[in-house]
């Protein structure tokens, strides 16, 4: 019997020839990522040594990364103590893929582990943050713990893991003008519900996904989670060195990745023709609440954020600069875009992208986690709608229970910020 990508994995991590869905495994993590919350790992990891002689030491400093995303610059006291002590914790390990707040540095953490090349296929990748699973659109298994699990890994370098199922996607076709990643992702949610993938791994595959950039494929893997997901996961291919080697500068990286076998068991089958799909929005107050856009075109929005780790990157401000430019956001909507690192910041300065959005009437934010967590940036009066490229929309989840949150592409975000309310981009 095959195994599948994660199943390869899994086994290659743990050391064994086979594995199947079920198994227990002690699996060696190749790289452990934290963002803010690292504070709180500290304070269970140091726990693990309490009443021992052990000196508290990280197993590997090398696979270990932790970067200030959530809360950028502090907003608070607290979180600026908090973060002060992180970066005392980092420069007593010796951990060097620290990234700060800096604009040569800076950025999204499940954008800055690809950008600076620590992600590779094939690896074990573990975060404490549920959207660690974006990683998986670089033929990685990644997936989200907790930090008492985090602390357990920075002691030992491993981690115990049930073998999950794993679903087969296959979305073939070709995206016409006016669709994207996004608009698949959340095709497949509506589908199959926010539950619909719980314990099981999407593995995405068909001619849709070999066209789509390592941008897209990171959008779908980002929002995996979102339909209960343990991961979402790409396998590795040209594409996928390309980007290793042409964006995250790279010289060379080892193509003999492992790859899904022929006869692999999947759990389920789901198809999607890409080239039949209409815009897709998911509606307050659930991501699963998904409709073609014709359903809610037309509804008033109070601001527009464009951005975030599922669609902040230089294609997704390609779009909207493109929509955008010459032209002039509507009277009363607010537009914050935030770019997913500061790499992504200067380039698309560079192109124009900036001027282009700014002149329209958008503010440009710092690379950040922004208003999508809802403590930090671009919070909600009473009674107001938000359109955003971010990936969730629960109730309060941009800080304001009293408020809506709609979720869209980047070219829905654009063509709607320039009418004021939700606007089908093919028509713009």
């Amino acid at each position: 019997m095959g195994m599948t990508l994660a199943e390869k994995i899994l086994a290659q991590s743990a050391g064994v020839q086979h594995v199947t869905e079920g198994d227990v495994l002690e699996a060696k993590v190749d790289l452990a990522m934290s963002h803010e919350n690292a504070a709180l790992v500290i304070n269970q990891f140091m726990d693990i040594y309490q009443g021992t002689d052990l000196k508290p030491n990280v197993w590997d400093p090398d696979r270990i990364a932790i970067v200030f995303d959530h809360r950028v610059p502090a907003e608070s006291s607290k979180t600026a103590t908090n973060q002060k002590k992180v970066r005392g914790f980092v420069e007593q390990q010796g951990i060097k893929k620290f990234h700060d707040v800096r604009g040569d540095r800076g950025g999204i953490c499940h954008q800055i582990l690809p950008e600076f090349g620590y992600v590779h296929p094939g690896q074990l990748v573990v975060g404490t943050d549920s959207h660690t699973t974006t990683h998986g659109a670089l033929g990685a298994l990644a997936f989200g713990i907790g930090a008492t699990e985090m602390a357990s890994v920075w002691a030992l370098g491993t981690l115990r893991v049930e073998v999950p199922k794993s679903i087969f996607v296959n979305i073939y076709g070709h995206c016409p003008p006016g669709i994207y990643a996004k608009d698949i992702i959340l095709n497949l949610i509506g589908k199959i519900s926010s539950q619909g993938a719980n314990f099981r791994v999407l593995e995405f595959h068909g001619e849709a996904i070999d066209a789509m950039s390592t941008s897209g494929r990171m959008t779908l893997c980002n929002m995996a989670v979102e339909a209960g997901a343990t991961a979402g996961m790409v396998q590795g291919d040209k594409e996928t060195v390309n980007y290793l080697i042409g964006h995250a500068g790279l010289e060379s990286i080892d193509v003999d990745f492992p790859m899904a076998d022929y006869d692999a068991v999947y759990t389920e089958r789901i198809d999607i023709n890409a080239s039949t799909l209409s815009p897709q929005i998911a509606v307050p107050h659930a991501v699963d609440h998904v409709c073609p856009i014709h359903d809610v075109e037309g509804i008033r929005i109070d601001q527009v954020v464009i951005g975030s780790c599922t669609n902040g990157r230089i294609d997704d401000l390609a779009v909207a600069a493109h929509t955008m430019r010459n032209r002039h956001v509507a009277k009363n909507v607010r537009v914050l875009v935030f770019p997913a690192s500061w790499k992504i910041y200067r380039e698309a300065m560079d192109r124009g992208y900036l001027d282009a959005l700014t002149n329209a009437g958008a503010v440009i934010m710092n690379p950040g986690c922004g208003c999508c967590l809802g403590v930090h940036q671009g919070a909600l009066a009473d009674g107001e709608t938000a359109l955003s490229t971010t990936n969730r929309n629960f109730k309060g989840r941009m800080g304001n229970p009293n408020a809506e949150v709609y979720l869209c592409s980047p070219a829905v975000a654009a063509a709607s910020a320039l009418k004021g309310y939700i606007t089908d981009p093919r028509n713009n």
